[in-house]
């Protein structure tokens, strides 16, 4: 039902997949919904088709979706990121007034978010950025919700925020994350554990087929049953519908059909880059970027494999296969630990950095549901959280080191196994090397402090003394302190 003469609670700008199922979101819970886009026929489609589902008014100029918005007037922008974005937040703090909120749905950089909220802010109005997680059925039927911006914007958001939500034990999924690019931020870290969590998921299905020998069929029948215990979450349950799915044309394991090379459209870069740029070692996440990147990498691929790049000793799988299955589920479920910890860690050294003041226990309720990396473990984040909100480390957790006692062992015969059939398993090695790294009485790195002195007299510290030292190398190599 659409009424011209009738005021909106909210805007939507974008009227792609994700734009029209927010906006209809808002319309079934009961929200007065302005939709625009700049294409009117997309407009036009939205009404024709689900205009019953709620009170739509459409209009087809910024000015005109501006005018039918009450105040303060909201706008959600869901449109592609970058040089559109930009123009859209334009014409909106054009035509709106002061006090008046836009929130950039959207996947955006949250250093773009930052000189946003600034812009905008210096125009009079307020700036959101709102991380959005669910995709396509999370916008229509509840996402996980992640806004950034001024406080006092959440304030008058917030209800109509919940309203649309994901909600978990009466609890809504979503809350105010923190100042300017907090939002945008914890979604990009979110999304860096989604890719860290897929890559693990399809190395331990690659065991299964390629090192069990097991069909894509039953692999799918391992993973509805793996989704009932420890690994219970949104992307083990589709991985079983994915693995299970035929294709339509030739019968075939769909999964056998789809061309093994993986789309990325920045998230996951981009939390990599930011891991390096706070020094936060997120490995399993860079690795999970760096598989993606290489299985699309086909020219040098195909290369590879027309070349036989040798092979050395493969050794086949000598493990009783139920005991081999067993093994897998455990080793996943200590891999997906290390990325939800690694993400955990990365956000926290982001607030630092830029004052954000973020409660990792609000993210471990508001992805309970709604996003795509909601897990049942989620729960035991949150009370591990709650127990010590210091936390160095999630993993250093009394519940969480005594999983990790039942899965090290397991973990580490997946490795070996992997690395003795020639399967790749970039996510589950780099995870196990972290673990044993942050549990190393020793590292190498003393030997990296006293190669970078020899070459660039970088100095180092000693272990029996304070103070800052150089080795006089290319003379009497005496000791010299620095400080």
């Amino acid at each position: 039902m659409t009424d011209k003469n009738e005021l909106a609670q909210i805007g939507v700008v974008g009227l792609a997949v994700m734009g029209s199922n927010l906006a209809r979101n808002f319309a079934r819970n009961g929200n007065t919904v302005a939709v625009y886009n700049r294409s009117p026929e997309k407009t036009h489609a939205l009404i024709e088709a689900h205009g019953e589902e709620g009170n739509f008014v459409p209009s087809e100029t910024i000015e005109d979706f501006v005018a039918s918005l009450e105040r303060p007037r909201k706008a959600i922008i869901m449109v592609k990121a970058g040089k559109a974005t930009d123009a859209v937040i334009d014409q909106l703090a054009e035509a709106m007034d002061d006090g008046d909120i836009i929130i950039d749905g959207g996947n955006a950089l949250f250093t773009d978010t930052i000189r946003r909220e600034k812009d905008v802010a210096a125009r009079g109005k307020h700036f959101v950025g709102a991380g959005i997680s669910g995709g396509e059925e999370g916008a229509l039927n509840g996402p996980a919700i992640m806004p950034g911006g001024p406080k006092e914007s959440w304030e008058t958001l917030g209800p109509i925020l919940e309203s649309i939500a994901a909600n978990v034990d009466g609890t809504p999924c979503v809350t105010h994350i923190g100042a300017d690019g907090a939002g945008h931020f914890v979604k990009m870290v979110h999304n860096g554990i989604e890719y860290a969590d897929m890559q693990v998921i399809g190395e331990a299905y690659q065991l299964l087929r390629y090192g069990a020998g097991m069909e894509p069929a039953e692999i799918a029948e391992v993973f509805r049953e793996w989704n009932s215990g420890d690994l219970d979450s949104y992307l083990i349950e589709i991985t079983a519908e994915v693995l299970a799915q035929k294709d339509p044309e030739t019968g075939a394991p769909l999964v056998d059909i789809i061309v093994d090379a993986a789309g990325q459209k920045g998230t996951g870069r981009w939390t990599a880059i930011n891991g390096l740029e706070l020094g936060v070692p997120i490995t399993g996440i860079a690795e999970s970027v760096f598989a993606r990147a290489l299985s699309s990498s086909t020219a040098q691929r195909s290369a590879a494999q027309e070349g036989q790049l040798p092979a050395g000793t493969i050794k086949p799988l000598d493990v009783d296969k139920a005991e081999f299955i067993e093994d897998v589920r455990r080793a996943l479920y200590a891999a997906k630990l290390i990325a939800y910890s690694q993400g955990f860690d990365e956000i926290k050294a982001g607030s630092d950095e830029f004052g954000w003041d973020v409660d990792p226990r609000d993210l471990a309720t508001i992805w309970r549901g709604g996003c795509i990396i909601r897990a049942k473990f989620l729960d035991r984040i949150r009370a591990a959280y709650d127990n010590n909100a210091d936390l160095p480390a999630l993993i250093l957790d009394p519940y969480f080191k005594g999983e990790l006692e039942d899965l090290i062992d397991p973990w580490r015969r997946v490795v070996v196994a992997a690395t003795q059939l020639g399967l790749p398993a970039p996510v589950f090695a780099s995870s196990l090397s972290y673990y044993d790294s942050l549990r190393a009485e020793r590292l190498p790195a003393a030997l990296i402090q006293g190669q970078r002195d020899f070459f660039g007299a970088h100095t180092f510290k000693r272990t029996d003394k304070p103070g800052t030292f150089h080795i006089e190398w290319s003379g009497d190599r005496s000791l010299t302190q620095t400080d």
